[in-house]
């Protein structure tokens, strides 16, 4: 259960029982959406989920009942495993295979009888009554769900696809048994069978498809470690308590001996469900053992697989002090790790939790089909009782005129509008979440198709975001890289630490620094040795009154030129030296640009830099437009400018800086290695810190759209076309049986096509 949509509105999460159709998730919804104290609903027919975000306190127990006065079950959605290892999706496609398994062998009987028996079966009674035999089981046995269902709905005064499935069959087997009593030879019992196998059969197919594209979410909640090894203190009264004084005792990073605080004794392992541990916990984790969760390491030293957080191969080490994420895998030294995230605050928790959230969102094409849903059922109903009318007193035929309302009410499938969006959705998200691609919502796809222009953030993003000094100009080079290292010594700024880190580098001793002051976006002061320093750019030079020589000013032109930051310190009225830095582009930034080029897509740099440094390195990687000078301040009006151009911009960044730009785009694309705040305000998030993601990104994103739109396109199509020509009587109703459960399988089938991107 989610805890807040916005800083105002609770979120409840339900799963929805009774649901057949999209006509069901759209009269669930509305209900839900009409009680007091709810703010909004979303109900998801392909995941059987309900979203309730609450603008007031309401009873759980009121939106319930609620629900079940409509003939649906509404509960609040469970985390815990299903106790024999099957949960409900696997249970229910179990129970339509064994519908498929008894169904088509009689069906396949009757239709035997029907038709190669000629019109001998219609008079010989032995053959009559085998086909009534036959078929009753699969009318009443094979389709009891459909004949429950519809039943639970008219108790209610309501109707849904199991409604139309009922009146359709029951129709055509009630005829038969007329026709068998009486004496006559009209009889459609093949029709009731046939369309009960194929309806079955479809239940089948949708329900195994709809299990497929929820895999992802599954294999998501599968990375998690199950066990943890506790660190308790004292002798526990536990089987899986292990003794560590043979091990040796567990140590801080100080080096002392981690105690048990509970007892004071030595510490011993415990081994408990990963749901049991607390924040503070200190656990345990050996060779080949998944982290449970997150936290960091106090005691040892080992290479850590990160692969499903990062896509990096290579394990990463880690030592006392080191950050560790839940459900990596340690691979070689033990570790000891103190929790410091557990459930749903782990960032296993997160990805699931945005995944999940994308899944359930719907966008304007989904409401759209939702509202043609609502009032569909009834519409068909209509056309059924129009086209018996119209054969019966036109065309003088009321056999013929039940046979075409039989197809006629068969035909309709408001199942395939229902799942056209939220299967696509549930496969792309997922894809998505395994490439690394976190996508928010359904709106995001929707952005996504109509991006003009890809603007990235240079450091961090289009660069590795570690600086080094390259090249130091000035009479004094020691003194200057002594004095500016001094000042930039507490700097959190990228180019201050590449200062700082060289200077030590050389061993040079590095004074005290005082009245240290940021100029955010210029550069810092601070006084050392008697003297106030200044370091930074131009700009902050002149309006320190510092005489900058004209031979350092050429100097850092050069250098600048050669895609270098050419930064400047100076004190006592004069620039004193140029020290430049330089930061490494990522591997693959250049082919990023040239496949966003291949989308049709402008792709433009943001900066801090100077215009010579940045459109040195735009030209190295193929940049069409270049943003330079622009403050932290500026990142997000300079988004809001090209917009005002009419471009639709996609903004890729990854630092605090970068979020109101994010937010200002009508794309945000944080990448994930970044800062929290620019991932929380963005719509895309990049796992894996790659740039290459951000293609991928876009071009899953537009893929997903173009399925959904694929989908709901067959959906209507299908309709539009097929009851004209079932009201005409051009379609027999076994054939109807078949195509309304192709329809519905065709949809899912084409959402599954999506597992394979990227591959």
């Amino acid at each position: 259960m989610s805890d807040t949509a916005t800083e105002q509105d609770e979120v409840l999460d339900f799963d929805v029982e009774g649901m057949t159709c999209g006509s069901c998730a759209a009269r669930v919804q509305r209900v839900l959406g009409k009680q007091e104290g709810v703010a909004h609903a979303e109900v998801n027919f392909a995941t059987g989920r309900a979203r309730v975000a609450l603008g007031a306190p309401v009873e759980v127990d009121a939106l319930e009942a609620a629900v079940d006065r409509i003939g649906y079950g509404l509960k609040p959605v469970s985390t815990a495993p299903a106790p024999d290892g099957e949960g409900p999706e696997d249970r229910g496609r179990q129970a339509w295979l064994r519908r498929v398994l008894i169904s088509w062998p009689l069906a396949v009987v009757v239709v035997a009888l029907s038709m190669l028996g000629g019109e001998t079966v219609m008079t010989d009674p032995r053959a009559r009554w085998a086909m009534f035999a036959l078929t009753t089981p699969v009318q009443f046995g094979v389709g009891w769900p459909f004949l429950r269902e519809a039943a639970r709905r008219a108790r209610r005064r309501t109707a849904n696809m199991d409604t139309l499935i009922a009146l359709g069959t029951l129709a055509a087997y009630g005829f038969s048994t007329f026709q068998l009593l009486t004496g006559g030879h009209e009889l459609y019992f093949e029709s009731a069978a046939v369309i009960i196998a194929f309806l079955v059969l479809g239940r089948y197919f949708e329900a195994r498809a709809k299990g497929n594209a929820g895999q992802a979410i599954r294999a998501l909640l599968e990375l998690g470690a199950k066990d943890a090894r506790v660190l308790r203190g004292g002798v526990e009264e536990s089987a899986g308590a292990e003794d560590l004084r043979g091990e040796g005792r567990a140590s801080t990073p100080e080096g002392g001996d981690v105690r048990g605080e509970e007892r004071g004794g030595d510490l011993v392992e415990v081994m408990v469900p990963v749901g049991e541990v607390v924040v503070g916990d200190l656990l345990r984790v050996r060779p080949g053992e998944k982290i449970p969760t997150d936290g960091e390491v106090v005691d040892g030293a080992s290479a850590v697989d990160e692969s499903l957080l990062t896509g990096e191969s290579l394990p990463v080490e880690k030592a006392p002090g080191d950050r560790v994420t839940g459900a990596t895998v340690n691979t070689s030294g033990v570790l000891t790790v103190r929790a410091t995230a557990v459930g749903g605050e782990t960032a296993l928790a997160s990805i699931v939790r945005l995944v999940e959230d994308a899944q359930a969102s719907k966008g304007d094409v989904q409401r759209l089909a939702d509202r043609v849903s609502a009032v569909f059922v009834p519409l068909v109903i209509a056309l059924a009782a129009a086209t018996f009318g119209a054969w019966s007193l036109i065309a003088g035929s009321p056999t013929r005129g039940l046979v075409a309302a039989v197809t006629v009410l068969i035909i309709a499938c408001p199942c395939a509008l229902g799942l056209a969006t939220p299967t696509a959705i549930m496969v792309g998200t997922g894809r998505g979440a395994a490439l690394g691609v976190l996508i928010k919502s359904v709106e995001v796809l929707e952005r996504t198709r109509t991006i003009t222009t890809v603007v990235f953030d240079k450091t961090g993003t289009l660069t590795e975001g570690r600086m080094r000094l390259t090249d130091v100009v000035a009479g004094d080079a020691e003194e200057l890289l002594r004095l500016a290292g001094a000042v930039e010594a507490d700097s959190e700024h990228p180019i201050g630490q590449a200062v700082a880190r060289a200077a030590r580098d050389r061993g040079i001793a590095l004074p005290a620094a005082t009245a240290f002051s940021a100029l955010a976006g210029h550069g810092v002061r601070a006084d050392a040795d008697g003297r106030t320093v200044w370091v930074g750019r131009r700009k902050l030079m002149a309006e320190a009154g510092l005489v900058l020589p004209e031979e350092l000013d050429d100097r850092a032109g050069r250098l600048e030129a050669e895609g270098n930051t050419a930064v400047f310190a100076g004190w006592e009225g004069e620039v004193r030296g140029v020290l430049a830095v330089a930061d490494t582009l990522k591997d693959g930034a250049r082919a990023i640009v040239e496949r966003l080029h291949a989308m049709d897509l402008d792709v433009a740099m943001i900066t801090g830099d100077n215009a010579r440094t940045a459109d040195a390195i735009a030209a190295a990687v193929g940049i069409d437009r270049v943003l330079s000078e622009v403050l932290p301040s500026e990142k997000a009006g300079e988004v809001a400018a090209l917009q005002a151009r009419g471009e639709v911009v996609a903004m890729v960044g990854d630092g605090v800086n970068d979020a109101p730009a994010l937010v200002q785009a009508d794309l945000g694309i944080a990448i994930g290695t970044g800062a929290d705040v620019a991932i929380e305000s963005s719509d895309l998030t990049l796992l894996r810190g790659d740039v290459e993601g951000v293609a991928t990104a876009i071009e899953l994103s537009r893929r997903t759209y173009r399925t959904i739109r694929q989908n709901l396109g067959w959906a209507f199509a299908y309709n539009v076309a097929a009851l004209p020509l079932a009201a005409m009587g051009l379609l027999n109703p076994m054939i109807a049986g078949a195509a309304m459960a192709f329809s519905s399988v065709s949809v899912v089938a084409n959402s599954l096509r999506l597992r394979r991107f990227g591959r």
